[in-house]
């Protein structure tokens, strides 16, 4: 490192004059990266909002401030970036996604959304084309399936005679809902007769009783097992090193990995080992896989546990649904119409006993964990702040930090108890874009200045970070702003333009209070000296374009720690 200076003869120079002293602090640290010319938005909580220039050297910033005081740690061997004018950003913190099970999928599954599947004749096609390729034994598996946008659900009867004998399991885009084949079922030892898991449902048609292929919650789980039980932590890693490159090029220098299974953290340990992260990770352990969170509780791990590059954020588990796909709980019903087989009316389900998981919570509250409870519609969040506040009356806790994820319907009532118990909203906003349309449709469009209202949390001093839970919805940070700032959906949807909020503070949102939802906003989420050189050069100005175009931003450069990730 040029520059520095043994700590004893700081020392004993400093003990010398006061004349030497000032020659000591004039010591210069020359800089490994240098971006200059530029609209930086520092995102700091004291000191200058904007700067035009910033310095990194081993992995942090080492400067931020004006052109000509930046450039007093040009060194023989900085890079120097002539950003052009463009704007500067810290890089994005997604605080809530799946980039394990993106990673899984990729590999082998057959992506079914709206950029690949538009109709359900489509649909069918493309399974029975690939189909057509595989052995008879072998399973056609999908992922992101969207109903709303490409026709609605296959029969059975469809799905069976598109696969030709051969098993099939296709996740919708919520990862709550399912369809599966008649093969499968048989596979998967689910007779005619079978009763429901518990919260969970075979879907039957009303008047036969047959199955229609729609599997809910758990009972989409028994698939789900048998799809993914080739997966190795050798696998993932490999789908983890495309997903992460992929999730690079838009800017994301963090993410904060969602129910995260024992095999996904192995995976995470072999690539630090072996030098393959380009993205920093924030372990959110799994509550769906049994005695996982207990042996971490067992075993004294608490939250901050690990580095700069994987971390113990916190343990999660997954009591509510979801709202696009008609299963999330709500305290009134429904609209729009009811899929068939789904109750009538449909408040929606929950997937655990209340007293069971305050239990759960309670033991990993105690142990020094952060809780992070899912709950999306109102009811749903209802249930969590329950488990919550069970948590803090066990054992309080000032600056718990426990998070309701997704956190979609917050209502004043709800806002006001998220207030009081000091929790964060975690909010799904990803959803916004591509799911909106789905949530006007399901819950009417008055109940949409309920729904992610940013500008009420923000007014009332609810911390509210944002995330993508990718794949549920892709990974790409800008349209989630977009639709924070322009309350619009994908196709233009009105999600009601009272709870917009300014560029400034949905940036806000992905990155300082992301980082602060995982207790890591003393290492990143803004640019100040001292913090990890995470950042991304866009190639439009965020904070000054016409808001109609934020979707459309795109990204020029992503640096992580001082050394470039990705380059348009």
């Amino acid at each position: 490192m040029r520059g520095v200076v043994p700590l004893a003869v700081v020392s004993a120079l400093l003990s010398t004059s006061s004349a030497i002293s000032f020659t000591i602090s004039r010591v210069i640290m020359h800089a490994d990266l240098m971006i200059t010319n530029a609209k930086v938005t520092t995102m700091a909580a004291e000191g200058p909002a904007e700067a035009t220039a910033l310095a990194a050297a081993n992995g942090r910033f080492i400067a931020v401030g004006a052109d000509a005081e930046v450039m007093a740690h040009v060194g023989p061997d900085t890079r120097v970036i002539d950003a052009g004018a463009r704007r500067v950003i810290p890089g994005i913190v997604d605080s809530h996604c799946h980039p394990d099970a993106y990673a899984a999928r990729l590999m082998s599954w057959h992506e079914l959304s709206p950029d690949h599947v538009t109709s359900r004749a489509e649909l069918l096609g493309r399974i029975e084309a690939e189909c057509a390729k595989l052995g008879p034994d072998d399973w056609f598996v999908g992922y992101r399936l969207n109903d709303n946008k490409s026709g609605g659900y296959p029969s059975l009867a469809e799905l069976d005679a598109a696969t030709g004998g051969r098993p099939l399991f296709i996740l919708r885009t919520d990862g709550h809902l399912g369809l599966a084949n008649s093969r499968a079922f048989e596979v998967c030892g689910v007779a005619p007769d079978a009763t429901d898991p518990p919260f969970g449902q075979f879907d039957r048609h009303p008047e036969t009783g047959a199955f229609t292929g729609l599997v809910r919650e758990t009972a989409a789980h028994i698939f789900l097992d048998r799809v993914h039980d080739g997966d190795t932590p050798e696998s993932i890693a490999e789908g983890l090193e495309r997903v992460f490159a992929d999730w690079n090029s838009v800017g994301i220098t963090t993410v904060y990995n969602s129910l995260t299974p024992a095999r996904a953290i192995r995976a995470y340990q072999m690539m630090k080992d072996q030098g393959r992260l380009t993205m920093r990770v924030g372990i959110i352990v799994s509550g769906r896989e049994e005695g996982l969170v207990e042996s971490f509780v067992a075993s004294g791990i608490q939250s901050g546990f690990g580095d700069d590059d994987v971390r113990i954020i916190g343990v999660e588990w997954c009591p509510d649904c979801s709202t696009s796909g008609r299963t999330a709980a709500y305290h009134t019903p429904y609209v729009g119409t009811p899929i068939e087989g789904e109750p009538v009316p449909n408040t929606g389900v929950l997937l655990y006993e209340l007293e069971d998981l305050k239990s759960r919570a309670t033991a990993a509250h105690r142990a020094g964990l952060q809780v992070m409870i899912e709950g999306v519609g109102d009811r749903g969040i209802d249930f969590a702040l329950d488990v919550i506040e069970a948590c803090l009356e066990a054992a309080p806790r000032e600056d718990h930090r426990m998070r309701v994820e997704h956190c979609c319907h917050v209502t004043p009532a709800v806002l006001a108890r998220l207030k009081k118990t000091g929790v964060i909203d975690s909010s799904a906003n990803g959803f916004m874009f591509e799911l909106g349309d789905a949530y006007r449709s399901n819950r009417g469009a008055e109940a949409m200045v309920d729904m992610w209202p940013h500008r009420a949390l923000i007014d009332a001093g609810v911390p509210a970070p944002g995330h993508s839970d990718a794949m549920i919805c892709k990974a790409n940070p800008f349209t989630a702003l977009h639709a924070m700032v322009n309350r619009e959906t994908d196709t233009g949807g009105d999600l009601d333009k009272r709870q917009a909020v300014t560029p400034l503070e949905a940036l806000r949102a992905y990155t300082w209070l992301g980082a602060f939802a995982g207790r890591e906003e003393h290492l990143k989420g803004s640019i100040e000296v001292g913090k990890l050189a995470d950042l991304a050069v866009l190639d439009r100005d965020l904070l000054t374009i016409e808001t109609s175009s934020i979707k459309d931003i795109q990204v020029d450069m992503t640096i992580l720690g001082g050394a470039v990730v990705y380059e348009s």
